[in-house]
C-alpha cells in the first residue's frame, strides 16, 4: 500500500527554520515526482513545492521561493523541505504526495505535519 509520513513540523518563532521530511514506501520512489502542499486555517489547500522523480526539476509557489527548498533522496525514499526565514503566513497543515510530473495530478496524500510561525 502507498504510504507517505511527513515529519518534522512543529512551533517556530518567525524567522525560524524547519526541515520536513516526507517518508515514502509502497509505491516505486523515483518514478514519481513528489509534492508538498499546505493548508492554512481558513484557506484552500495550496500547492508549495514539487521535485520530479529524480530531483532534476523543482518548483516552488511564488510565496516561498527564495526561502524553502526542496529536495529528495532516492535511496532512502524521502523528499524534504527545507524551510527557512519562516513567516507566521506559513503556518499550515502541510502534506506531501505523489504529484505526477508535478502537474497537480495527486493520487496519494501524507496525513500532514502541523507548522506553526509565531510572530
Amino acid at each position: 500500500e502507498v504510504q507517505l509520513v511527513e515529519s518534522g513540523g512543529g512551533l517556530v518563532q518567525a524567522g525560524g527554520s524547519l526541515r520536513l521530511s516526507c517518508a515514502a514506501s509502497g509505491f516505486t520512489f523515483d518514478a514519481y515526482a513528489i509534492g508538498w502542499f499546505r493548508q492554512a486555517p481558513g484557506k484552500e489547500r495550496e500547492g508549495v513545492s514539487c521535485i520530479s522523480n529524480r530531483g532534476a526539476s523543482t518548483y516552488y509557489a511564488d510565496s516561498v521561493k527564495g526561502r524553502f527548498t526542496i529536495s529528495r533522496d532516492n535511496a532512502k525514499n524521502t523528499v524534504y523541505l527545507q524551510m527557512n526565514s519562516l513567516k507566521p503566513e506559513d503556518t499550515a497543515v502541510y502534506y506531501c504526495a505523489t504529484d505526477r510530473y508535478c502537474l497537480g495530478y495527486v493520487s496519494s496524500w501524507g496525513q500532514g505535519t502541523q507548522v506553526i510561525v509565531s510572530s
